[in-house]
C-alpha cells in the first residue's frame, strides 16, 4: 500500500496553538490518532473565525467536510500544546483542501501534517456551491500577511 506524503506549502495563512489533555491520549500514553482530527477540527473552527466567519456562514454558505487526510511524522504527549499552521490550497469550483501542520510549541518537533477537503454547502438546498470570491481573497496569503 502507498503511504500518504503530504505536500507543505511554503507560508501558511493561519496559526493557533491548541493543548494536549489527558483525554486525548490513548493506552499507549501519547496523542490518540484519531482525537487529532478533533484537534484540526478547532484549528478549523478557529481558522474560520480569524476569517470573520464561522462554518455554516462563509459569504452566506456553510461548509462541508469531504475528505481528509494524515501523515504522523512523531508522538505527542499530555501537556504539551501543539501549533497548528493552516491554509487553503488546491481550489476547485466547489471546494479546496485546507492543508496543516502541527508541532510541539516548545520544541519545534513536528508531529502531523494533512490536508482536509472541504466543499461550499447551501444547507437550505441541500447542495454544493462554487467557491465563494470573497473567502478566496480573504485567504490570499499577501492578504494575510
Amino acid at each position: 500500500m502507498a503511504r500518504v506524503i503530504i505536500q507543505l506549502p511554503e507560508r501558511f495563512v493561519f496559526s493557533t496553538e491548541v493543548p494536549i489533555y489527558i483525554g486525548h491520549i490513548n493506552y499507549g500514553h501519547h496523542l490518540d490518532n484519531a482525537l487529532l482530527l478533533s484537534l484540526v477540527s478547532e484549528a478549523r473552527v478557529r481558522f474560520f473565525k480569524f476569517l470573520g466567519y464561522t462554518e455554516l456562514d462563509v459569504e452566506g454558505v456553510g461548509i462541508v467536510v469531504s475528505d481528509a487526510a494524515v501523515q504522523y511524522k512523531s508522538e505527542s504527549f499530555h501537556g504539551e500544546t501543539l501549533v497548528f499552521e493552516m491554509t487553503p490550497a488546491e481550489f476547485n469550483k466547489y471546494g479546496c483542501d485546507l492543508v496543516w501542520r502541527a508541532t510541539d510549541k516548545a520544541s519545534g518537533r513536528e508531529v502531523a501534517r494533512g490536508k482536509t477537503g472541504i466543499i461550499f454547502f447551501d444547507y437550505g438546498a441541500r447542495r454544493p456551491v462554487p467557491v465563494p470570491a470573497g473567502f478566496v481573497a480573504k485567504t490570499d496569503p499577501a492578504q494575510c500577511a
